[in-house]
């Protein structure tokens, strides 16, 4: 006859997190949940429950409560973000923004309503701190999308600035209203208009402005009448022939 200890299954080997373990655990569970509710809903009962661990261990790392718990998870997510924008530069600059806009769509719709909430600066644990984590994503971005403009390691001009802070600022914009419109269009959709913004607002302000001038021409050689610079430029050719009459006589 066999014992029950013989054929009950083994039993899982126990092993003590470390601190950062427990740390990076901890804050998985808080970003789980404020991923899909604001901040101010989310307790730390409920952060301890999705961890498997006792509400006073949460409290023994975080011991700020939800205000540090959430910080420490903007951080977290703020990381992520930013790593979406890293993109090697090889390759037209534009395929490289698509892909670049794939990741960071991607990471909005996973982390739609925390993500809502933290753009929209809405929820009562914003504090200058949260806000700074916040401007330095944007900074980062701006950075690396400078850096596909071929502008590394050269301070831009105003103009130039201006126009991809303008242009970042549309991504966010576009991309609450897309959450607010149940994520329609799809991604790629998005993604695709998002990128001809970029490149209408690198013309427009390259025929007032030398120094974008100097970049759009750099740019285009590595362009392909395939890639996006290639396709907006055939869908523009007919509705600038509509406006040829605008145009001075020779």
């Amino acid at each position: 006859m066999t014992s029950a200890a013989a054929t009950a299954p083994p039993a899982r080997a126990y092993r003590r997190l470390s601190v950062e373990e427990r740390r990076t655990q901890l804050l998985g569970a808080a970003l789980t949940l404020f991923a899909h509710r604001a901040p101010d809903e989310v307790s730390l009962d409920e952060v301890a429950t999705v961890a498997g661990v006792s509400r006073p261990l949460v409290y023994r790392y975080f011991p700020g409560g939800r205000q540090q718990l959430y910080e420490a998870s903007l951080r977290s997510a703020a990381e992520q973000l930013i790593l979406c924008f890293d993109e090697p530069p090889v390759g037209p600059p534009t395929e490289r923004v698509t892909r670049v806009l794939d990741r960071y769509l991607a990471f909005v719709d996973e982390h739609d309503t925390g993500f809502s909430a933290l753009l929209r600066g809405g929820c009562v644990v914003e504090t200058s701190r949260t806000s700074a984590i916040v401007d330095e994503v944007r900074r980062a971005a701006a950075e690396q999308i400078l850096l596909h403009l071929g502008r590394e390691g050269v301070a831009p001009g105003p103009r130039l600035r201006m126009m991809v802070r303008t242009w970042i600022a549309a991504v966010e914009a576009a991309s609450l209203i897309w959450l607010d419109e149940g994520k329609r269009p799809d991604a790629a959709e998005l993604r695709d208009w998002l990128v001809d913004q970029l490149i209408v607002l690198l013309a427009a302000t390259a025929a007032t402005d030398r120094e974008t001038a100097s970049v759009v021409a750099a740019l285009l050689p590595l362009e392909t009448a395939g890639g996006p610079a290639g396709r907006l430029a055939q869908r523009l050719v007919p509705v600038l022939g509509e406006a040829a009459h605008l145009l001075p006589e020779s």
